[in-house]
């Protein structure tokens, strides 16, 4: 096991016509010995390059790769003591569970075969398929193919693991299972682990830490509190929850934040007060972002101050434990935004609604940057739940 850095990664491409498309840009992570550190963002945001950079599938156009005290950006793959689960598994339908499993360790080492079979054995325990490893891919699930990908790996016992979205061809009662399989395997293993997925979920429940990524550029590097709570820009704030975050443009007057969107034909128009704090944290800005979690509206029975404020439901959405409420200023507004209350409140489509928006709650965002001006804490955050 070994501390894995990447120093100003970047990947450029070159297209048909010859000019540079860069897909990743400057990348710098320091993942810790024994982390599992997941790489998330949408679609085409360099994840996979990342990764594959990380693999020697790809050529990096600049920056360093360091495993432990060595540069390995100018390795073979297989010099580079790294194993690499892939999406589509990428076993051998020819061969056996065992095949596929010892194909690498048989091929790349000078290991007795004795000591080939017991170790594919004693993974293939610790995995749940020794029943299975006289079969081929062709006789199994996609979740016991999934698992003798993952033994392919953890038989060459390597200083880290690449996984590539390898959850994303299961269903989702499968997903689920396989992520508390993979958290007990990394916690068992103590192995680097790299992990790439647009999945929210997979990225919030499975990393020690997440790096979100976006247009190839890192947006941010934290636990996955902190970047839920505590984002670094509006992206990483839009990006990470669901239903996402709630966005207000805004202008500061004074002790208010004035909501008053154009072309909205409804009452979009609002004020909301702030406290002195809170103004202070605007510095000289004149036009903010003002951004609510749907969790952290509270429908009230009466308005009481000037942080609630009178809507109409548009759209309710049962979630089975949660209710997403899609909210109007008016019944005619073209703008809504959502709440999230208890499933077992009944609320109906066309009802007059209260929204409480708590100052301590709110997140503030420059205009122009999208940079993060306030967010909650995570000790306000930690404060609305009790300890266990």
């Amino acid at each position: 096991m070994a501390r894995l850095e990447l120093d100003d990664l970047t990947k450029v491409f070159t297209d048909d016509d010859g000019g540079e498309v860069v897909a990743v840009e400057e990348v710098s992570i320091d993942i810790a010995d024994g982390e599992f550190l997941v790489l998330v963002g949408p679609s085409g945001c360099g994840k996979s390059t990342t990764l594959r950079m990380i693999a020697g599938l790809e050529t990096v156009s600049d920056g360093r790769i360091r495993l432990g005290d060595r540069v390995i950006d100018d390795k073979k793959p297989q010099d580079r003591d790294i194993a690499m689960v892939f999406q589509s598994y990428a076993l051998y339908p020819h061969m056996t569970v065992r095949g596929n499993m010892s194909f690498g360790l048989e091929e790349s080492t000078e290991m007795p075969d004795d000591e080939i079979r017991t170790l594919v054995d004693d993974t293939a325990g610790m995995l749940g398929i020794a029943e299975l490893l006289e079969r081929t891919p062709t006789e199994l699930s996609g979740g016991q193919r999934q698992r003798v990908a993952l033994g392919r790996a953890i038989v060459r016992e390597p200083e880290v693991f690449l996984m590539d979205e390898p959850l994303s061809n299961l269903d989702a009662k499968l997903r689920s299972e396989m992520r508390t399989e993979l958290q007990r395997l990394q916690e068992d293993l103590d192995t680097t682990t790299v992990y790439v997925t647009h999945d929210q979920t997979e990225a919030m429940t499975m990393g020690d830490r997440i790096a979100i990524l976006n247009d190839g550029r890192l947006q941010q590097v934290a636990t996955p509190l902190e970047a839920y709570h505590q984002p670094a820009n509006r992206f990483v704030a839009g990006f990470i929850g669901e239903p996402s975050m709630n966005f207000f443009d805004v202008e500061v007057q004074g002790d208010q934040l004035v909501h008053a969107p154009a072309g909205d034909t409804g009452t979009g128009e609002f004020s909301y007060p702030i406290s002195a704090d809170t103004r202070e944290s605007l510095q000289a800005t004149s036009r903010a972002t003002l951004g609510i979690r749907p969790e952290d509206i509270e429908i009230v029975g009466a308005a009481e101050s000037g942080r609630d404020f009178e809507t109409t439901v548009d759209v309710v959405e049962p979630m089975g434990d949660e209710n997403n409420l899609y909210l109007g200023f008016s019944a005619d507004s073209e703008r809504t935004f959502v709440a999230t209350v208890g499933g077992m409140r009944r609320v109906g489509e066309g009802q007059p609604a209260v929204a409480r928006v708590p100052e301590s709650a709110i997140h503030l965002f420059d205009a122009d940057t999208g940079e993060a001006l306030q967010n909650r804490t995570l000790r306000d955050a930690a404060a609305t739940e009790p300890e266990l």
